[in-house]
């Protein structure tokens, strides 16, 4: 569904991403792994049109993702929750989580639908919907960017470090929703970078290891490693 072809990207003159191949399959949890600064962030910002290629190319099927600008990602139906969460402070909780359909001009319909849907998986969410997105703690936000991402991930989540900084407890309660989600919506391809995946063993279907901006193919089974041919 979504693959990556000898992609390159450099940042401020640096080469970051060096020939990275890649598929990530519909209905398939991928999980790619790596040391802080080995090109995690920067492949889903490369995905999502924020950092333009050096070479290379993506494609959603048969569609050429790096020919179109940034925001045709989320018309495509991609979903993506950053690391740093990126909410919009002075709105609330439901007006982050409704911003994308804000700006595709959903209707009504659509949009309460999709609410429902966020609500139903992440009900501590429509507990806190009135308050201030700046007012939620960190490990919170994590979960408003999950729904916020959900609300146009048809196709696709891209999800950034979502267990970085969270408390055990919490940590753990991610994981579960993401497991529900994989129940709910089987069709979904996933995402996920995490320098720690042991929480993402029971859905992960396939693992990446980046290391310098490479990608080595891990076997989900026996975790065994050994370079791509890329």
């Amino acid at each position: 569904m979504l693959s990556l072809d000898k992609v390159n990207v450099s940042i401020e003159g640096v080469r970051v991403l060096r020939e990275v191949s890649c598929g990530i399959d519909e209905g398939k949890t991928t999980v790619l792994i790596g040391r802080n600064g080995a090109g995690k962030t920067t492949t889903l910002r490369a995905i999502m049109g924020l950092l333009r290629l050096d070479s290379g190319s993506i494609r959603l099927a048969a569609e050429d993702l790096d020919r179109m600008p940034p925001h045709y990602r989320a018309h495509a139906g991609i979903g993506y929750a950053p690391e740093d969460r990126r909410l919009v402070p002075e709105l609330s909780v439901e007006e982050n989580i409704r911003l994308p359909s804000l700006a595709l001009k959903l209707d009504r319909a659509e949009t309460a639908r999709k609410l429902d849907e966020v609500y139903g998986l992440l009900p501590e969410l429509k507990v806190m919907r009135s308050r201030p997105a700046g007012g939620v703690s960190g490990g919170q936000g994590k979960m408003v960017a999950l729904g916020r991402a959900l609300t146009v991930a048809r196709r696709v989540l891209l999800l950034d470090e979502p267990f970085q900084g969270l408390a055990p407890a919490l940590a753990l309660d991610y994981a579960r929703t993401l497991g529900e989600l994989r129940k709910r919506r089987p069709e979904l391809a996933m995402l996920i970078t995490e320098s720690s995946p042991a929480l993402l063993d029971r859905i992960a279907d396939r693992t990446l290891q980046i290391e310098r901006g490479e990608i080595l193919v891990t076997s989900a089974k026996d975790r065994t490693t050994h370079a791509s041919a890329i």
